[in-house]
């Protein structure tokens, strides 16, 4: 089923007011790939730990989408089978690292593809989960789409991520800083509004993690027709 059956329609944050190009982000996380683990590892550890452990308990087939380096690799079940995939060559070389030094057996696949027109049937996995990564891709709705397209009927969509406010002087700094924020390979006008009004994904949990509350855990259950 084409992503907009699902309800993406127009343009959103992530193809008009912010222009990620698919360049864009595999050379900034070329930039990344050496140090990403340093710079981001320990400050966004416990969210990860977090939205691995939301994953139902039934679960089997996971998918993550934006797995970058693997740093989440570790704390899912070990019932789960997971399938991990990034636009990023880069990021995915230190995945696959991440996997045979923590000897993971439970990582079925790691696979480049594009967050926004994934090859997988619909229906394949129980769960998807995007962590930092709905901020990294050329749209963000599609990326939420591809995702309830791909999760069986009852499944959940795990969305972890900063999102921009939509109040006060938020709406007009993000634009303002978007020039650099393409140059480090992430938006800063994705709201939370624009993950939450898509057709196929119900929100059944928000919560605020990290340092002050500066991230969001978004937990969606997907309910296709």
């Amino acid at each position: 089923m084409p992503a907009t059956a699902l309800g993406v329609t127009g343009l959103d944050s992530g193809s008009a007011a912010f222009p990620l190009r698919e360049q864009d982000i595999v050379r900034a996380y070329a930039r990344w790939a050496p140090v990403y683990d340093l710079v981001f590892g320990a400050v966004m550890a416990k969210g990860r730990k977090l939205a691995a452990r939301s994953v139902p308990a039934d679960s089997r087939d996971v998918l993550e989408v934006g797995v970058g380096t693997g740093l989440s690799l570790a704390h899912y079940p070990a019932t789960c089978r997971v399938t991990g995939i990034d636009l990023s060559p880069d990021m995915l070389e230190g995945a696959r690292r991440t996997v045979a030094r923590r000897r993971l057996a439970n990582i079925a696949a790691l696979e480049q593809m594009d967050a926004c027109a994934l090859s997988f049937a619909d229906d394949t996995f129980d769960a998807a989960l995007a962590m930092y990564a709905v901020t990294c891709v050329q749209s963000p709705r599609t990326m939420m789409c591809e995702a309830a397209r791909v999760v069986r009927p009852g499944g959940r969509v795990i969305v972890l991520s900063k999102l921009a406010s939509e109040h006060g002087p938020a709406p007009f700094v993000g634009p303002a800083l978007a020039s650099a924020a393409r140059w480090l390979g992430f938006s800063t006008v994705v709201t939370m509004s624009s993950l939450t009004e898509i057709a196929g994904l119900e929100l059944v949990s928000a919560r605020r993690v990290g340092f002050a509350g500066f991230y969001r855990l978004l937990e969606f259950q997907v309910v296709k027709a």
